[in-house]
């Protein structure tokens, strides 16, 4: 069927009115969720995924650049980074990344998931420009700081939409794959990193400058995408926008080939708000739903910590304990980024045909036993940089779909009036502990010299990982194909 013209779309939603609404009582009936849910596979799922999606890969290709160019900027004549610095301007990126998924997570369920997706791209552009000009340490780690307020800002608005509009069916491994997207960044950044800081090709002192404007012109290509994509008709209709959601929904099922406002029989009604008071966050997330928060929290701080406490550490591993030069760092990036893709892309199925609490259980529990044991041969010098990356690729096949699947659970599990806000909860509370400590631990061990010491690290991450595992395996959700609104009834719900 070919897609219909604008005039035959608003034609034909005009003899339906699957939307009604009393203007005196805000009370909304309407089937808009389940019309999202039923539709087909189609090419406006893909500009969602493409458009939204980058955010995974613009902070993929900027914790890698901060990892791999980590030697050349310790040997930048005007920052003349330590160790230290470089686990303080990784931790300062994550900072920003917390502060800023709460105040923007905030604005997003209050102004829209739309309006917020521009504005922290914005700002991501902006900042990680203004990188290219650091003049001194303090001016890096501000930068650092203000890309990452962009980024997690990001986060909240792109997981809520997604969330939002891909159909339930499909919903686990989209999001999963969406996030491992993360890797493509991570590759990008390594080529990047191999080509800028070769000196045979260009000054290091120029060429890591340079690899920031990478992130900048991604996002000028993905602002343009984005002028295509709609508000959540979701959010619209839990706002008081009925009309507005209406005309959308009969646009994207004109699109997909779909009768335009053909029932479901799966009504909701809900009551109409201008936004959630902070009281009602709270007690939404400490009393009503605390068996959730318990989850989310687990999982993401134990995968922040993983993660990051490794990933920015990555390049000091290889230079300080294996003697890799800092130019030849994004080589052995790339099969690392290749397995942490491949994990979610290849396994992210199975979350949504075996089921969200038996494969986020076990990722986790492998993640963290395989780590342990390759954090022992790494403690025995039995590894060289070589095996040691082989190690971490297979580690990361496993702990890339369990990170992935952190954010899938927190995204999913909460109501949609604070879906954007419990996310950026979840990541600033994860991120913080998990991440920020991380980065600024391995630092200072790896400072030490002691293959001891930093397998002492590794094993508090595994150690983590697999006691999230146990928290999911008992009070997970198990949320595979369901609608949003039967995951978790929304706030704004009336019998």
């Amino acid at each position: 069927m070919s897609p219909k013209t604008s005039a035959a779309v608003q034609a034909e939603s005009a003899n339906v009115q699957p939307l009604r609404a009393e203007e005196r009582t805000g009370l909304v009936v309407t089937e808009i969720p389940a019309r999202l849910d039923r539709l087909p596979w189609s090419r406006f799922h893909t500009l969602v995924v493409v458009a939204l999606g980058i955010t995974w890969i613009l902070d993929g290709l900027e914790v890698t650049l901060a990892g791999s160019v980590a030697g050349a900027l310790k040997e930048s004549p005007r920052l003349q980074l330590s160790n230290t610095d470089v686990g303080i301007a990784g931790s300062a990126y994550l900072l920003g990344a917390v502060l800023g998924a709460i105040f923007f997570g905030w604005l997003t369920d209050r102004l829209g998931r739309k309006k917020l997706f521009f504005v922290t791209l914005v700002v991501y552009l902006l900042a990680t420009v203004a990188t290219a000009f650091s003049w001194n340490a303090w001016s890096f780690v501000l930068f650092r700081f203000l890309t990452g307020a962009g980024i997690g800002g990001e986060y909240t608005a792109i997981n809520s939409t997604i969330q939002e509009l891909v159909p339930a069916r499909v919903r686990g491994w989209t999001d999963l794959a969406i996030n491992g997207s993360f890797w493509v960044g991570a590759a990008i950044g390594a080529i990047g990193s191999i080509v800028l800081l070769d000196k045979a090709i260009i000054d290091p002192e120029i060429g890591w400058r340079l690899a920031f404007f990478i992130g900048g012109s991604l996002s000028l290509i993905i602002l343009f995408l984005r002028m295509w994509l709609p508000e959540s008709p979701r959010w619209l209709i839990t706002h008081g926008r009925g009309d507005e959601a209406e005309r959308i929904v009969a646009d994207i099922e004109a699109r997909c080939g779909m009768p335009v406002g053909a029932p479901c029989g799966s009504p909701v009604r809900l009551r109409t708000r201008t936004h959630t008071p902070l009281r009602e966050v709270a007690t939404t997330l400490f009393m009503r739903h605390r068996d959730r928060t318990l989850v989310g929290l687990a999982l993401m701080a134990s995968q922040a910590f993983f993660y990051n406490a490794i990933f920015f550490t990555y390049a000091l591993v290889l230079t300080d304990f294996y003697g890799v030069p800092s130019g030849h760092i994004g080589w052995y990036i790339l099969p690392f980024a290749a397995g942490n893709f491949l994990g979610p892309l290849l396994l992210g199925r199975l979350f949504d045909t075996i089921g969200r609490r038996p494969m986020i259980a076990f990722t986790y529990a492998m993640s963290g036993i395989l780590l342990a044991l390759c954090g022992f041969l790494f403690s025995q010098g039995v590894l060289s940089a070589s095996t040691q990356t082989l190690a971490w690729s297979v580690i990361f096949f496993f702990a890339s779909a369990a990170a992935s699947s952190a954010y899938l659970t927190v995204s999913e599990t909460f109501p949609l009036e604070i879906r954007a806000l419990a996310i950026a909860f979840f990541y600033a509370v994860g991120t913080g502990i998990g991440g920020v400590i991380g980065p600024l631990l391995f630092g200072a061990l790896i400072e030490t010299g002691s293959r001891m010491s930093v397998f002492g690290g590794y094993l508090f991450g595994a150690v983590l990982m697999v006691a999230a595992a146990a928290v999911m395996w008992r009070w997970g959700v198990a949320a595979e194909r369901k609608p949003l609104e039967t995951v978790c009834r929304p706030l704004a719900a009336v019998d």
